[in-house]
């Protein structure tokens, strides 16, 4: 799935930092960057633009005010340095509003709901594909992963558990978050089965972490995680049930 996206903001310095965090991620394709809505018009009436990242405060037009001017409405993150705007931002039904700076992580969670939601309208069945480059590589006591030209070393102990986001996976580690492109299905079939147990079907966590289980909810480091009915059994085998 590829997602056509355009860029808005009139400050050059932020459409090279979102230029470059679209570059990052497969399912984006950018279709052009501009320095004024009025700018993209054109290319957005022609029906071709699924997501827009936007700014709010811009001389010619607002983003707001742009928004609510268009037919045709693909869907919208704002990106903007001003807090006070969040509220009529998500009334015109915008997917997100990113406040500057923003990282990397904070963006990819908002792409990821974009990614969802047209998924889940047209390709409900079909997972994306990881790129070639991404390799994973395993021992005894950590695994290395290797996506967007950086090499991640993550040792088995520091993991707490592990998030699947459709073609990426983050790992929530005693120092930090870590994302990047993975497998969760091949992380559940190479990950020492003594140590790590699938709940979900978007979630692995460290047996060592889990510190309760009511109903269908499990508490990992204060954190409640869904257990999902074909990973009941196993999940109740952990306490002895």
């Amino acid at each position: 799935m590829k997602i056509n996206c355009l860029v808005i903001d009139d400050e050059r310095l932020a459409r090279e930092y979102l230029k470059n965090y679209i570059s990052k991620i497969p399912e984006l394709e950018l279709l052009g960057d501009f320095n004024s809505p009025l700018k993209a018009t054109e290319l957005i009436k022609k029906g071709e633009v699924d997501l827009l990242f936007i700014d709010i405060q811009m001389p010619d037009i607002t983003g707001i005010e742009f928004v609510k001017s268009l037919t045709y409405k693909p869907e919208i993150i704002f990106t903007t340095a001003y807090q006070e705007y969040a509220l009529e931002g998500f009334n015109l039904s915008a997917i997100d509003y990113l406040l500057k700076p923003f990282s990397f992580e904070r963006f990819f969670q908002a792409v990821i709901k974009v990614i969802d939601k047209l998924g889940d309208k047209s390709e409900k069945n079909i997972q994306p594909q990881l790129p070639e480059d991404v390799q994973t590589t395993y021992t005894e006591s950590y695994l290395s992963i290797r996506a967007d030209r950086k090499f991640y070393k993550i040792n088995f102990d520091d993991i707490k558990y592990i998030e699947g986001q459709k073609a990426y996976v983050t790992f929530h580690t005693q120092k930090k978050r870590i994302t990047a492109l993975a497998s969760l299905k091949e992380l559940e079939e190479s990950l020492p089965k003594k140590q790590f147990i699938r709940i979900h079907k978007s979630y692995i966590v460290s047996i060592k972490e889990i510190l309760s289980l009511e109903g269908n909810i499990i508490e990992v480091d204060d954190i409640k995680l869904p257990v999902g009915k074909l990973y009941k059994e196993d999940v109740m085998k952990v306490f002895g049930i």
